[in-house]
This record gives C-alpha cells, sequence and structure tokens, in this order.
C-alpha cells in the first residue's frame, strides 16, 4: 500500500510541477513590459546578444553575464580591444564582436576600429580572430548559414557607408559582396528565414527604407518602410518557436530636435511575410543607443541614454513579451511548443481525478495520510 501512495504522490508531483509551468506560460501577457534588474555599470555604445540562454552585455572594458531566470548580473572576461559601438554577432554559442569606436583623436574625431573578436561564454575566454578589412563603426552584425554580414556603418571619410563585407567562419576570411542601395549607419537589424532587413538609420538624411538582402542570391530589395524614421534604435526578431516571427524596432531617436534630440519608447513592428508595420506597446523608458537580445522570443531591451548630448547612461533593463508568445509561428517547421492553456485544463482535470482517486484509496484502508 505504500508505494502506491508513494506512486499516486510522485505522479501528483509531476503532474502539479506541469501544470505551474503551463499556468506560468499561459498567464504571460503579450505585448507586455516587464522592469527587470538593472544593468550593474553602463557606458556607452553597449552591445547585447544571447548564447548558451544567457544574455552577454559588453562594452569597453565591461562584460556582463545575465541570467533570465534567475534575474541576476555576473561579471567576466571584457575583450581584449576595448570598443564601443561595435557589431555583435552569436553563431554556435560564441559571441563574435568586430568594429566599433576604439577611441577619439582631437583632429579627426572618433577612431573606428577594424578588430575581430570572438568570446566562448562556456570559458569565459577570447580569442582574437582576423581582422575586417575596413576600419568601421555604429553598424549590426547579422549571421546567415555560418557566415556574418557587416553592412553600412561609418568611418573617418564616409559618415555613412554603403559597404557588405561578409566574414567565413569556418574559413576565418573575409570577401566584398554586393553593396546595399542606401547607404546608412546606426541602423536596426535582424534576421528573419536567412534575409537580413536593415531599417531606419542615417543616410544622407535620416532614412525610413526597410532593405532586405539575401546572401543566397546577393542581392537586395526594398520592403515598406519603417512608420516612424529613427536611428540609434535597435532591433530584434522572435523565432517563431515561442512567437510568430516578426522584427521589433525598440526606441532610437527621430533627430528632430537637432544635437538634443530625445529618445523614444517606440515598438515597431515588422512582419517579414507580409511585408506590414504595426505598433507595439510603447516601452517604458524613453532612449536610443540602446542594445537588445532576443532569449526564449522574449526580447530584452537594456542601456542607453536619454538624449543624445548631457544624458547620463541608463542601465534600465526591461523585457518585452512580443505578439502572440505562447503559440507559435504557424509557418515554423521546428517542435511546437506545448499549448499552454490546453495543457493546464487538461492537467487540472487529470490531478483532479488523481486526487480524488487517492483520497477514496486511503479512507478505504483507514489511513488519514501517507506513512
Amino acid at each position: 500500500m505504500k508505494k502506491k501512495a508513494l506512486a499516486l504522490s510522485l505522479i501528483f508531483a509531476c503532474l502539479f510541477s506541469t501544470l505551474t509551468k503551463t499556468v506560468v506560460l499561459a498567464s504571460t501577457k503579450e505585448n507586455t513590459w516587464e522592469t527587470m534588474a538593472p544593468l550593474p555599470e553602463t557606458t556607452g555604445g553597449m552591445r547585447a546578444a544571447a548564447a548558451n540562454e544567457k544574455i552577454y552585455v559588453m562594452s569597453g572594458a565591461r562584460n556582463f553575464e545575465y541570467d533570465p531566470k534567475l534575474n541576476e548580473w555576473t561579471t567576466k572576461t571584457p575583450m581584449p580591444s576595448p570598443r564601443s559601438y561595435f557589431a555583435i554577432a552569436v553563431h554556435q554559442n560564441k559571441i563574435y564582436a568586430i568594429g566599433g569606436r576604439s577611441g577619439f583623436d582631437e583632429i579627426k574625431g572618433t577612431v573606428a576600429s577594424n578588430a575581430n573578436e570572438v568570446y566562448d561564454p562556456s570559458t569565459d575566454t577570447w580569442q582574437i580572430l582576423s581582422p575586417m578589412p575596413t576600419n568601421i563603426s555604429d553598424i549590426n552584425a547579422n549571421v546567415v548559414n555560418g557566415k556574418i554580414y557587416m553592412i553600412g556603418g561609418t568611418n573617418r571619410q564616409f559618415p555613412s557607408l554603403s559597404t557588405n563585407e561578409m566574414y567565413d567562419i569556418a574559413k576565418d576570411e573575409w570577401t566584398n559582396k554586393t553593396t546595399m542601395p542606401y547607404p546608412v549607419s546606426s541602423y536596426a537589424s535582424a534576421v528573419v528565414d536567412n534575409k537580413i532587413y536593415i531599417m531606419g538609420g542615417l543616410g544622407f538624411l535620416l532614412d525610413n527604407q526597410t532593405q532586405i538582402y539575401d546572401p543566397q542570391t546577393d542581392s537586395w530589395s526594398l520592403g515598406t518602410p519603417i512608420p516612424t524614421s529613427v536611428f540609434n534604435a535597435a532591433a530584434g526578431a522572435t523565432t517563431g518557436i515561442m512567437a510568430p516571427k516578426r522584427i521589433y524596432v525598440i526606441g532610437g531617436t527621430t533627430g528632430e530636435e537637432g544635437m538634443f534630440a530625445v529618445g523614444t519608447t517606440f515598438a515597431q513592428v515588422y512582419d517579414p511575410k507580409n511585408d506590414t508595420w504595426t505598433l507595439g506597446e510603447p516601452m517604458p523608458t524613453a532612449r536610443l543607443g540602446l542594445t537588445v537580445a532576443v532569449e526564449n522570443d522574449q526580447i530584452y531591451v537594456i542601456a542607453g541614454t536619454a538624449s543624445m548630448v548631457f544624458s547620463p547612461r541608463l542601465n534600465a533593463n526591461e523585457r518585452y513579451t512580443p505578439f502572440g508568445y505562447g503559440t507559435p509561428d504557424p509557418n515554423y517547421e521546428g517542435k511546437s511548443p506545448e499549448i499552454a492553456v490546453l495543457i493546464a485544463v487538461v492537467s487540472l482535470v487529470v490531478i483532479a481525478v488523481i486526487s480524488a482517486g487517492l483520497l477514496v484509496y486511503l479512507k478505504k484502508r483507514g489511513r488519514g495520510k501517507i506513512q
């Protein structure tokens, strides 16, 4: 009898654990923001990336690891070549930091870098790789099929570049690809279905283009322009596993106030399949120069400043739960997640039945509790 009662108890415990998990998922509201543990220390031009279910935020002599499950920060080894406003990318859970601002010259201004370094979170170590052919900052990196694409950006000679340099991770080699139609820097970008989407940024003027690059054909096309032109924004893409595939362009500035331009709270949402834009719930903290990382299809928006000048660096860390969270994208071909509400209901019924059976069993045996 003891063994049977114990077995029933274990089944009850397992089902309760499953129910708790699914209820938490079901209770997570889409298109909402939460305030998370702030960044321990902040500086300009920080960049974030997700690897091994953790988020890494780095710039200059700082590298912090954030655990979304524990909502805690840990200090890690900083990059060998201190930089800000660099490009960051992840491939096979290793983080690549390329280009960026490495200093300031009183005569020539900001000094752009061509450094290419990779960080292994599992060993907390860095490795120096083949440098980028061009010194560039205020640029993004996007990974497609083991290649990193460094597109646009700025340096001393050109405020906005149209270059497209591809880094082959396996070969540690660089190759020039077809340049972009509209040169931009300080743009937002993300990858969906092996295509690179570049939104907004600074070109000759503030740019509202949605430029789409297909690495397979090495060709460019244009999508529907972003509703509100911004630069110094950040973007993250949901994968289709826990939320429909979308690109979220967060924050940035419209530049309307010139050098005194302030950050926005925009959450502009692009559907690559339909080539349409919608608006999400505004971000709690208005900012520009922020950074974004996507973990479990939730978007973590970190750091930034409130305005272009005379504004302290922000250590804000805010999590956005996207539209349709908890529901896989209809076009997603991988393993679909649990449908939380359905499982929660089924689990409740099963638990109720087992609990009733357990009580009847114990009552018949004349036992008030399991010994």
